[in-house]
């Protein structure tokens, strides 16, 4: 059986991400691979052993087209209301909050947040399938 142990995502510029990720998310730096052309920085936290890996092509300097495919990362939380508010206060602007329903059942409720290189994070409250 594969074990899922990480995703990665290209960013322009290394500093800002990774405090963004810490920032919101509380991911830190848990390895650091630099390379000639390129630099791997693999994200994570206490609350999981899956990583984000940043990935940084030295000398870009435009940002990455990420197309009209939508795709995101997700992550869950214990109070999705507190962390919408930390955020907001952060200034770190997540979309509005989303009770999302099958009927009279509750699927989810989340929000949104773009990293600084236009990334979609979706943070979801956990309980039901996202415990």
């Amino acid at each position: 059986m594969a074990k899922a142990v990480h995703s990665m995502i290209r960013v322009l510029e290394e500093a800002r991400s990774v405090v963004f990720y810490d920032q919101a998310f509380g991911l830190k730096i848990a390895d650091r691979l630099d390379f000639e052309s390129f630099t791997l920085i693999y994200l994570s936290n206490a609350e999981s052993g899956f990583e984000l890996e940043l990935t940084v092509n030295k000398g870009r300097i435009e940002p990455y087209n990420l197309g009209d495919g939508y795709g995101h990362f997700a992550v869950t939380v214990a109070d999705v209301e507190a962390e919408h508010a930390r955020l907001t206060a952060a200034g770190l602007a997540p979309r509005k909050l989303v009770d999302f329903r099958n009927g009279d059942v509750q699927v989810a409720k989340f929000f949104f947040i773009a990293d600084p290189d236009g990334y979609q994070v979706e943070v979801i409250q956990r309980g039901g399938r996202y415990a």
